[in-house]
């Protein structure tokens, strides 16, 4: 880790900033659910960190942390109208999760993880964007309370209220799904299966009783208005929409924030993502994703 002696510069500026990009990004990424808003706060931070008076920076992490989380509570609370207007439910963006080095250890890695799944993304858009920073450091990072103090100019008993009070409110709402890799990828692949051969009676021993189906479309694809409840109504649902689906879709299995999710494409271009919460070895949630602004980045992927 590049450090300062006061005057020596031990890194180039450009390598301390890209050491610690994954964790600027994973910041600005938990906070916004969004990957374009993610990258434009990271490269803000960029500008504020070439412009800065590097030799008075003892740790340039911290100096990071501190401006990228300042920058996405701003964004933050500018993009929150966008989604009050937002056409149907929205869903964060599936981001494809490589952790590279910001997942510490693997004892670590599944704590990290949940933090980026799309069921707590959800539920921290009820958060205030100083509570939402605050879990966020705290519960994905692991800051300590006096460091998110000082980054968010807080008092520690200020910043201790905001951890616990949105500590609550996600545990609260937080689906308690099951995070293991391999139930997660056997389910989703039996129940793709069933949705692909109209199997309406395996898909529905596999659904919840009060299964949901939550679709995210922003007006720019097909994708239900509003979302539907009961395993009868879901079931229904996806027999019709793989019914009805149109030739020459390409299906794969990928890793997405945090848990298997199944990548639709047409040709090169991505066409949706469809990803289970599963609680007691059945399929609680369905979420699909379709609004193209949100599909992009899974272009190359």
């Amino acid at each position: 880790m590049a450090r300062w002696d006061g005057r020596v510069l031990k890194e180039s500026a450009t390598d301390v900033f890209e050491e610690h990009r994954p964790v600027l990004f994973g910041v600005a990424y938990r906070m916004l659910g969004r990957v374009a808003d993610a990258e434009d706060v990271v490269q803000d931070a960029w500008l504020r960190w070439s412009g800065a008076e590097r030799a008075a920076v003892r740790e340039p992490r911290a100096f990071l942390v501190r401006i990228t989380t300042r920058l996405a509570i701003d964004r933050l609370r500018q993009v929150q109208s966008r989604r009050e207007s937002y056409v149907g439910p929205w869903l964060p963006e599936p981001l494809a999760t490589d952790f590279g080095g910001t997942a510490p250890d693997s004892a670590e890695r599944t704590v990290f993880a949940e933090s980026v799944t799309l069921a707590v993304l959800v539920t921290m858009e009820s958060l205030s964007p100083l509570e939402r920073a605050v879990f966020v450091l705290r519960e994905a990072f692991g800051y300590p309370y006096a460091e998110i103090a000082e980054a968010l100019d807080r008092s520690e008993a200020a910043v201790r209220q905001l951890a616990g009070r949105a500590r609550r409110h996600v545990e609260e709402g937080k689906p308690r799904f099951e995070v293991d890799p391999v139930r997660q990828r056997d389910l989703t692949e039996r129940f793709m299966a069933a949705a692909a051969g109209d199997d309406l009676e395996g898909l529905l021993s596999m659904l919840a009783a009060d299964a949901r189906l939550v679709g995210d479309s922003g007006g720019k694809a097909k994708a239900p208005l509003r979302v539907i409840e009961s395993a009868d109504k879901v079931a229904r649902f996806l027999a019709a929409v793989v019914s009805s689906a149109p030739a020459g879709l390409e299906y794969s299995f990928t890793e997405l924030n945090g848990g298997i999710a199944l990548l639709v494409r047409q040709g090169d271009v991505p066409d949706s993502v469809i990803q289970l919460g599963i609680r007691n070895g059945r399929v609680q949630t369905v979420y699909i994703v379709r609004n193209p602004d949100k599909l992009g980045a899974l272009a190359a992927g």
